[in-house]
């Protein structure tokens, strides 16, 4: 798994990386930065230094072919936030015992309601429910206010809206005119946006969410 490194988007350059880790930023994308960590030589864990004051920034990761670009704003924390059940990467690894909280970055879960055979009928409209979830903290969370869903037929060349109705708290049914199976030969993929109460957004893009019988 490729991952990157969070991008400051503000005015100010991205530090560079230091000993000295700020709690508050190594939080983002824990898991999935522990199943990269498994992958590293020797272990080693990049991290870098961040201004103290809020700022807009981008963190981007890619598992296999689904893309993840999350558009956030973060500044150090001045209390602990995290549950202990679901500690900071300072004090997994040691090296800084300043207060830290999870980043505020959506993640997605998709039910797909597909087949035993894992594919969907084709020709008819198909719902998918999307819900959006944060890493845990022991203050209120955002609430995911929008969602916005397009599909593709031809491998991401297109995309076309699909029509997408809030089911629930962070909770969205999307509905898919699924094509015959000979106009989506390689399956139809799925590109989701979302955005919280807080102004954070979160863009995942999959290729090929599922194929068509």
């Amino acid at each position: 798994m490729a991952l990157d490194t969070a991008k400051e988007t503000d005015t100010m350059k991205t530090g560079v990386p230091s000993a000295r880790r700020r709690r508050g930023a190594l939080m983002v994308l824990a898991a999935a930065v522990t199943l990269a960590l498994s992958g590293c030589k020797g272990g080693d864990l990049v991290s870098y230094d961040l201004p103290a004051k809020s700022a807009r920034y981008t963190f981007e990761a890619r598992t296999n072919d689904v893309n993840t670009v999350w558009h956030y704003t973060s500044a150090t924390a001045t209390k602990d936030d995290a549950p202990k059940l679901s500690p900071c990467m300072g004090e997994v690894v040691g090296s800084d015992e300043a207060a830290c909280r999870p980043e505020p970055l959506i993640f997605l879960r998709y039910d797909f309601d597909l087949a035993l055979d894992n594919t969907v009928k084709a020709g008819e409209a198909h719902e998918i429910t999307v819900v959006g979830y944060y890493q845990e903290r022991l203050t209120a969370l955002p609430k995911v206010t929008s969602l916005k869903a397009e599909t593709t037929f031809d491998g991401g060349r297109t995309w076309r809206p699909a029509t997408t109705r809030a089911t629930g708290k962070n909770t969205f049914t999307t509905t898919v005119k699924n094509p015959r199976r000979d106009q989506a030969a390689k399956g139809v993929g799925l590109r989701i946006s979302a955005t919280d109460s807080q102004g954070n957004t979160v863009r995942q893009t999959i290729p090929t969410a599922y194929t068509l019988r």
